[in-house]
C-alpha cells in the first residue's frame, strides 16, 4: 500500500516542478519528501492505527521550514489523498 501511495506522487506530479525523494537519518525516516519551488514537505505513510511519526518530528527539527503530512492512519484519509491533485496538496 505504501508503494501505491508513493507512486501517486510522481505520477500525479509529472510536468510539475516537484521533486520527490525520501529521507533517513540514524534509523529515523520519512517515506517521502516533496520539494516544490516554494516549500518542502515530509510525508509519512501509515497503515493501520495511528502512531507518533518520530521520523517527521526529527525531520522538522532538522528542517523547520518543512511541513509535515501523514497519509492514512489518522492523517489525510487515503481516498482524499488519491483523489486530490498534488498541486492542491502542495500548493503549486
Amino acid at each position: 500500500m505504501e508503494n501505491a501511495r508513493g507512486a501517486h506522487l510522481p505520477n500525479g506530479s509529472q510536468g510539475l516542478p516537484f521533486e520527490v525523494t525520501w529521507w533517513r537519518e540514524r534509523g529515523y525516516e520519512d517515506d517521502y519528501v516533496v520539494e516544490t519551488p516554494r516549500r518542502r514537505f515530509a510525508l509519512e505513510v501509515k497503515s493501520g492505527r495511528p502512531r507518533r511519526p518520530r521520523g517527521l518530528d526529527l525531520f522538522r527539527r532538522r528542517h523547520p521550514e518543512a511541513a509535515a503530512l501523514v497519509v492514512g492512519g489518522g492523517g489525510i484519509p487515503l481516498e482524499e489523498f488519491f483523489t486530490t491533485d498534488p498541486r492542491d496538496l502542495f500548493g503549486s
